[in-house]
């Protein structure tokens, strides 16, 4: 690949800048990460989309891995999208030096106590009994089968749905995006631009096709721009710690999947979403409020970027730990 060369006016040499695809990328990191990642992922679900576990066009049949199609069929595209395409642009725009910080963000697991209590026991609880007023009157205890299923479908969550998304939406657009925008302009993209990722599912059985009312994609995409807004804050207050924003999205999804459908017998998945956003919302709105729409963030390079109240160590940081 060919470089052109930039020369600055005073300047006693000249500055290689890259041409090309890497040229691009490197000018505009978060336009192509954001292309990769609804692009890639779109792709890859067409086959599933067009299939019987969709509209049906195609006669093509994928296998089922603990009860579901969608391991096989949606799960690849995650993966090439977010993961994909924040792994491809973090190594054409700043190389290793750029895997090296993006991956480092997945190791800062040091963290307060209260937040693994937040993001395992606090958020579940709270969607848990988001239902309540919902339920018709129909509840009951979650079995012993649900019960045991909490921690395995956590794992299962941790590493096919937290994986395949959290380093892009989290570890890679996020910084740029409040480093560009601040915390309310990068909650204003990410929030949208992570819903508009999810809607094509609703042409599949994900999204409950074809008996989901037309207004379902419009409630959910309602939940997570607004739940975008606490992951926003709940990501800059624990010093970018990655592995939080791993366990707090997945935390939500396994709930929903475990325990709703066993304590909520009568309840669709449109009035539980419905349950969903309105809390959502006005937990989105406390925190802007409460932070004045700062949401925890300090610019990098300031004296206080990681907030002492996260009590954050990074590992391989100056105190020597490891």
């Amino acid at each position: 690949m060919t470089n052109t060369t930039e020369v600055r006016p005073g300047a006693g040499t000249a500055t290689p800048r890259p041409s090309g695809v890497r040229g691009v990328v490197s000018r505009h990191p978060l336009a192509s990460f954001a292309t990769l990642a609804l692009g890639l992922s779109w792709l890859a679900w067409v086959p599933y989309i067009l299939s019987p576990h969709g509209l049906g066009v195609w006669d093509l049949h994928f296998p089922e891995f603990l009860g579901s199609a969608q391991f096989t069929g949606i799960l690849p595209g995650a993966l090439l999208g977010p993961l994909g395409g924040a792994f491809l642009v973090t190594a054409l725009a700043d190389g290793r030096p750029g895997l090296r910080r993006w991956v480092g963000r997945l190791w800062r697991w040091r963290v307060s106590w209260y937040w693994y209590a937040l993001a395992l026991v606090g958020v579940p609880a709270l969607v848990v009994v988001t239902g309540l007023p919902f339920s018709g009157g129909q509840v009951q205890a979650p079995s012993t089968l649900a019960l045991l299923a909490l921690v395995p479908g956590l794992v299962v969550q941790l590493f096919t749905t937290g994986l395949s998304e959290e380093p892009g939406w989290r570890d890679f657009a996020l910084p740029r995006l409040q480093e560009r925008y601040g915390p309310l302009g990068a909650a204003a993209v990410l929030g949208p631009l992570w819903a508009l990722w999810h809607m094509p599912l609703y042409l599949s059985d994900w999204g409950g096709w074809p008996e989901a009312h037309w207004s379902e994609p419009l409630v959910f995409a309602l939940f997570t721009i607004t739940f975008n807004v606490v992951m926003t804050w709940v990501f800059n207050r624990t010093g970018e710690s990655l592995p939080i924003a791993l366990l707090l999205h997945v935390g939500v999804n396994n709930t929903i999947s475990t325990l709703w459908a066993d304590m909520y017998p009568g309840m669709t998945a449109g009035t539980m979403m419905h349950g969903l956003a309105i809390v959502s919302t006005v937990a989105a709105a406390v925190l802007l409020v409460a932070t004045r729409g700062r949401l925890g963030y300090v610019r990098p390079g300031g004296a206080d970027h990681l907030p002492a109240s996260a009590s954050v160590r990074l590992v391989g940081s100056d105190d020597g730990t490891r």
